[in-house]
C-alpha cells in the first residue's frame, strides 16, 4: 500500500526588498511539485507578518500555527545574511514550539559569497536541534548565487547538479517524514 504524500511546508526566509528569494523558491517548489509523494505548502515569510513577541498566544503565530502544526516536514529556503540567519526568520522560527517537533528539516541555502548559505544552514541545524527536529545531512546550497542566473535571468542556468542535490535531500525528507509519522502513529512523540 503506497503512503500519503509527505505535507511539506517550504518556508520562504527573506523578507527584503529586491530578493532573490522568488527565483530560488519557484525553481525548488516547480521541481518538488513533480513528486507525487509531497504536497505543498509555501509560507513566504515576506506575504506574512511576523509576531510581535514570542508569545505562543500572539495573534500572528496563532494564524499560522495550525499550516506548521498540520506539515509532516519542512524545507527552508534561506539566504545568508552577515553570515548567519536572516533575523526574520529566527523570529518565526522562535514563535513556534511543539509545530517543530519530531519532524524533518531540509534546506535550499544561496548567497552572494563562496559560502553560498552554508553558515545560515549550519545555524539552522542547531536551533532546529533544540524543537527535536531532525535536520537532513544533505542540502542544496547556490554559492555566489548571481552566477547561477543565465543571460536571460533563468534560474539555475546549469539546473543537473542542483537538481541531482535537491533529489537527494528530499529523498532523505520523504524518509525521515514517513518513519516518524510511523513512529508517532505508534506512541505521540514526548509521551
Amino acid at each position: 500500500m503506497e503512503s500519503p504524500a509527505v505535507r511539506t511546508a517550504v518556508v520562504v526566509a527573506s523578507v527584503r526588498g529586491g530578493r532573490l528569494a522568488p527565483d530560488v523558491a519557484g525553481w525548488f517548489t516547480a521541481l518538488a511539485g513533480l513528486r507525487d509523494d509531497l504536497e505543498l505548502d509555501v509560507i513566504d515569510l515576506a506575504d506574512h507578518e511576523l509576531p510581535g513577541s514570542l508569545d505562543a498566544q500572539d495573534p500572528v503565530a496563532l494564524a499560522l500555527a495550525p499550516r506548521l502544526a498540520g506539515a509532516e516536514a519542512f524545507v527552508l529556503i534561506v539566504p545568508e545574511y552577515n553570515r548567519g540567519v536572516p533575523g526574520p526568520l529566527k523570529t518565526f522560527i522562535d514563535s513556534f514550539q511543539t509545530e517543530w517537533q519530531a519532524k524533518p528539516v531540509g534546506y535550499v541555502g544561496y548567497g552572494l559569497s563562496l559560502s553560498g548559505g552554508v553558515r545560515a544552514v549550519e545555524q539552522l541545524r542547531q536551533i532546529y536541534g533544540e524543537f527535536h527536529a531532525v535536520s537532513m545531512k544533505d542540502a542544496v546550497f547556490f554559492p555566489r548565487v548571481l552566477d547561477h542566473f543565465d543571460a536571460r535571468g533563468a534560474f539555475p542556468a546549469e539546473p543537473e547538479g542542483a537538481q541531482a542535490a535537491a533529489k537527494l535531500m528530499l529523498d532523505q525528507l520523504i524518509w525521515w517524514a514517513r518513519a516518524l509519522r510511523d513512529a508517532k502513529s505508534l506512541r505521540p512523540y514526548g509521551k
